[in-house]
């Protein structure tokens, strides 16, 4: 095994495998990208400072019917334990050795998360992949441009918008097995449904969908008797867009998501018959006023959390968050690009009594674009905290694009601050709480390289470094939140690759090397390799393999208070499509873990072995 690991991890290196991004045009839309997110100014991928990874429609069309976290875990320098487990687990992301807090999640431009949640992480299994357009992953401190939590990555989704037909339908059902790697039975325990209609009539759009996802099957926990816990999910969302004239143009949005799932008990390691359920409300408004140099934008959205653990240690809980963002666009020379907001955002929670914190934060951000190959994207926002007052923090993204022959070299490098709040839990909970805690201050220095030759190649290789300082943990002694001491330390290189040698074959690969200082560093993989190689057989028939690597890790036992090795493990994957019906219907076959590897993902939890998922996706 060790030897088929070297082997592969010598054939990634040099980018002898990979996947194909675009379906139709293997490699040349992904390469010749625009990137938004960075900046919130759309500008092709050679001008920007950030090696942002985006996931586009064609990429979620072959992988609907897995979870967001699944696909977001195959890219460098992101890691989410538990997605390759039973699907009702609790799943957080570390993004470059950061913890879940860390990484701020952005629907349609405005922060979720939850309020009420022990670290006031976002729920990804509240996401579902039918009813996302796009996917932008911005690594390192952009708190400059949106605000708190923003310290070790940004993951920006996008929603569906509308079709530019009068009507249009998209129907997906997916049927599969649920099975771990010592109980390859077959039995069929892993469904999902999306249904969604959408189209736009003269001046008005809209878009209205809804799904479902059930699994069963698998144990939370690895236990001898291995009790099937059950895990489900429906959601619901609607946008409808108005364009009320040339310049202007509003839109109202919702969305509904409800979980159920079982789960065992982990002190102790025993099954259980226990659940936590969850609800999500979303309703939001958005408006942009466009004129020659420039745009204004509004956005606002209210949120509503509510959930329930049955358990040995019931409890409910509930809160909402409201966020409003305005900002101003505008470009001079098509050289300068600034931006002006303001930004609130309000936390509430209910425990014993009411608590409320605010987050009041004008920002300003400046993009050059010069005509000699230098760019510099920077700014500076003040983040005004209810609890803590004037947080300052700023970034300078400087890059200098050499253009070649068939594309261009550009170097980065980047140096930003971030402000980490503790969430009203860890302030004010029934659970350890420390009304005493200090906010994390975070910064983040990187540099590297990227290369492209446009139809063709791109290469890019990056170092990180990123510095925390009352960094806030658990104390299991003291049985509080408390803030460390100590400067915890994160470290890095990620390498991608992307190459489309012929037109209808394409390679990607990334490595990640990954090195955490001043704690135990659970579950976080020093090396990491992602690997897919896409081949279009012809207009109608596309397949791919895929294969991924992670290195030893260690995890806690937390009935011990030990630290214990975790071994290193590889998956190998399969995918196939064909259409019946071009551009209409579509049939695949989606084979993971292949060669049905035994791993240890999350210490105690159950992982998933060989599983086969089938499917169709209908288009009109």
């Amino acid at each position: 095994m060790k030897k088929g690991i070297i082997g592969l991890f010598t054939v990634s290196a040099i980018g002898m495998s990979a996947s194909a991004q675009q379906l139709d045009l293997p490699g040349l839309q992904q390469l010749e990208e625009v990137v938004v997110s960075d900046s919130r100014f759309e500008l092709r991928r050679e001008f920007s400072g950030k090696t942002v990874i985006r996931i586009g429609p064609e990429e979620l069309k072959r992988n609907q019917g897995r979870t967001v976290a699944e696909l977001i875990t195959t890219k460098s320098g992101l890691e989410i334990p538990g997605s390759r487990g039973r699907q009702g687990e609790v799943l957080g992301v570390f993004a470059r050795g950061g913890r879940g807090r860390q990484v701020l999640i952005l629907v349609d431009g405005l922060r979720v998360s939850d309020p009420s949640s022990f670290s006031q992480e976002y729920d990804l299994r509240l996401l579902d992949l039918s009813n996302i357009e796009s996917i932008e992953i911005i690594k390192g401190a952009t708190s400059t441009l949106y605000g708190a939590n923003a310290a070790a990555a940004v993951i920006s989704i996008t929603t569906k918008k509308g079709a530019a037909e009068p009507v249009a339908g998209h129907f997906f059902s997916g049927i599969g097995t649920n099975q771990s790697a010592g109980d390859q039975n077959y039995n069929l325990a892993d469904f999902t449904n999306n249904a969604r209609i959408q189209g736009k009539i003269k001046g008005f759009s809209y878009s209205v969908g809804t799904g479902n996802r059930y699994s069963n099957g698998l144990s939370s926990l690895s236990t001898p008797t291995n009790e099937e816990d059950p895990f489900s999910a429906i959601h619901t969302d609607f946008r409808f867009g108005f364009r009320v004239s040339k310049e202007l143009e509003l839109a109202v949005y919702g969305n509904q998501a409800k979980l159920n799932s079982a789960y065992d008990e982990s002190f102790g390691m025993e099954d259980a018959s226990y659940r936590f359920r969850s609800d999500q409300n979303r309703i939001g408004l958005s408006s942009g006023f466009a004129y020659k140099p420039g745009e204004v934008h509004v956005n606002m959205a209210y949120t509503d959390f509510r959930s329930e653990n049955i358990s040995n240690f019931p409890g409910t809980f509930s809160g909402y968050q409201y966020v409003f963002d305005l900002y101003h666009k505008y470009t001079i020379d098509d050289s300068l690009h600034t931006l002006l907001g303001l930004n609130y955002t309000k936390d509430n929670t209910r425990f014993s009594e009411i608590k409320t914190f605010s987050l009041t934060d004008p920002y300003a951000n400046l993009v050059y674009v010069s005509d000699f190959g230098l760019n510099v994207n920077t700014g500076a926002r003040l983040s005004l905290h209810s609890e803590y007052g004037g947080h300052w923090v700023y970034s300078f993204n400087p890059s200098f694009t050499v253009p070649t022959e068939k594309g261009y070299l550009k170097g980065i490098a980047s140096f930003s601050t971030a402000f980490i709040s503790p969430s009203l839990t860890q302030l004010f909970g029934e659970f350890g709480a420390n009304a005493a805690l200090q906010p994390e201050s975070n910064r983040t220095f990187e540099m590297g390289l990227e290369v492209s030759e446009r139809e063709k190649l791109r290469a890019s290789a990056l170092y990180f470094n990123r510095r925390e300082e009352d960094f806030v943990y658990f104390d299991n002694s003291a049985f509080r939140y408390m803030n460390a001491e100590n400067t915890i330390t994160a470290q890095g290189v990620e390498v991608e690759f992307q190459w489309t040698p012929l037109a209808a074959l394409a390679v990607q690969s990334n490595y990640t090397f990954t090195e955490r200082r001043g704690d135990n560093a659970i579950r976080l993989p020093k090396h990491s390799i992602n690997s897919e190689l896409g081949y279009t057989f012809s207009d109608k028939t596309y397949a791919s393999v895929n294969y991924m690597l992670k290195s030893a890790r260690k995890d806690t036992d937390f009935n011990t208070l030990t630290d214990v090795d975790l071994d290193p493990y590889s998956l190998l994957g399969c995918y196939i499509s064909h259409e019946l019906l071009p551009s209409r219907l579509r049939l695949f076959l989606d084979v993971s873990n292949i060669l049905n590897a035994q791993f240890t993902e999350v210490l105690g939890f159950t992982t998933r072995g060989r599983n086969m998922r089938v499917g169709l996706q209908l288009d009109f």
